[in-house]
């Protein structure tokens, strides 16, 4: 795929089991210490707002997946396909994933991100995300140990 779609020519769906092993794969081919597969398995069965993104053929360009708790909204996990990134993908992302957590009636959305993940970070900075902490040793970080999670929210 050499160019994402506009957002309505993306098809987004409800993430079931039957995605998980794909959405597993985008992961663990865009982060280097990436979710498990049974990460996704839980978060399906636990009812999360899990979703898949696609292009018109059906190829996966992205996923994301929300956990709701009182009146905030957790971004759990984000991902946009490697061929499709730096298109705008992530922004449209961001901006459905405010749009459900409104329809929930939620105040606000926070997420946690690696320090050492510059562009997601600045990509959450521009949309507004604001740092409001940092979680020590948060992530694994393979033999460096662990990193930190620098905790961001947005005010809806």
């Amino acid at each position: 795929m050499s160019a994402v779609p506009k957002d309505s020519a993306l098809v987004y769906a409800p993430m079931t089991q039957g995605d998980v092993d794909e959405v597993w794969a985008l992961e663990r081919s865009v982060f280097p210490f990436p979710w498990t597969r049974a990460n996704f398995v839980d978060s399906v069965a636990s009812g999360y707002d899990c979703w898949t993104v696609r292009a018109q053929d059906g190829a996966l360009v992205g996923y994301y997946l929300l956990m709701y708790a009182l009146d905030e909204a957790h971004l759990l996990d984000v991902a946009v396909a490697a061929a499709c990134q730096r298109q705008g993908l992530g922004r449209q992302l961001l901006d459905r994933i405010a749009a459900r957590a409104q329809e929930r009636g939620m105040a606000s959305v926070l997420l946690e991100v690696r320090p050492s993940n510059e562009r997601a970070l600045a990509v959450y900075q521009r949309y507004g995300y604001e740092q409001i902490g940092r979680r020590k040793g948060y992530y694994p970080a393979g033999p460096a140990g662990r990193e930190d999670a620098i905790v961001m929210r947005l005010e809806l």
